[in-house]
């Protein structure tokens, strides 16, 4: 197989590139180790910036986006439980999109089944080689056979624990982190909004965020619909991780108790 940019990773980066490459008359073909549907089923992030916003426009897969997003422009700061609003419209001309990368995903998968451009899942065992020749090829195994794509370029759009990033020698690759010792607990629930922005909440016993996302609720019914996760976020602080997951583990029957209070089912 030849192409001129061979892309690694289907997510939203791979996908957004591979669409705009297209529109600009560039052969691509997207290789991406998972299937279609693990893709499309991983929750990620839900609010995306101006510049998002317009590049997918360029892509031509925006319209989905304007009809269901929740355009937001501003943000609440809560300090010492007083809010604060901050007007990004005001300050900045722009404004933010509360959009899910699920919902993003599946309108540039969609965008690029349109227009036909190749996109090969369940591709094991990729090898990336001669990445700074003038001839790389990528290798992989779908389809129970052997593949090679020869290309002119290959663009690693699969993350920091991808295979390209793995394939660069140490010295090609400058690495800036900060790490905060800290475990993250997310709860979902399938409710109102308690605002019409997001608030974002210093607290002493640590930071919180309430969020939203774009969903649609089964004729009126209001549903508990929970995700816990509880991770170890850095080996830096263990106790903290393990102390997530022990919280976590108390959250459903919590839930169950203030439905059964208030009378929701």
């Amino acid at each position: 197989m030849q192409t001129q940019v061979a892309i690694i990773g289907a997510g939203p980066a791979g996908l957004l590139l591979g669409q705009l490459l297209h529109k600009h008359g560039i052969d691509n073909v997207i290789v991406e180790r998972q299937t279609g549907e693990y893709v499309l089923d991983r929750v990620r992030a839900g609010v995306i910036e101006q510049v998002t916003i317009d590049l997918l426009d360029e892509a031509g897969v925006g319209a989905r986006m304007h009809e269901d997003g929740l355009v937001h422009e501003g943000v609440q700061i809560c300090v010492d439980g007083v809010r604060h609003r901050i007007s990004f419209k005001e300050m900045t001309g722009k404004a933010v999109m509360v959009y899910g990368q699920t919902e993003i995903t599946k309108d540039l998968m969609d965008g690029r089944a349109a227009v036909g451009a190749p996109t090969i899942y369940a591709a094991y065992d990729v090898s990336l080689h001669g990445v700074f020749s003038d001839r790389p090829h990528v290798m992989f195994r779908a389809d129970g056979k052997n593949q090679e794509i020869a290309c002119d370029f290959i663009a690693g759009c699969d993350g920091f624990h991808g295979v390209s990033r793995k394939s660069l020698p140490p010295s090609a690759v400058t690495a800036h982190e900060r790490v905060y010792p800290l475990g993250w607990l997310g709860v979902l629930s399938d409710t109102p909004p308690v605002s019409d922005e997001l608030i974002y909440v210093r607290h002493p016993l640590g930071f919180a965020l309430c969020s939203m996302a774009v969903a649609d609720s089964h004729k009126g019914v209001a549903t508990f619909v929970t995700r816990v996760t509880g991770v170890e976020a850095h080996s830096a602080n263990p106790r903290r991780g393990a102390n997530a997951i022990g919280y976590a583990a108390g959250v459903p029957a919590m839930l169950s108790t203030m439905s059964a209070s208030s009378g929701i089912r």
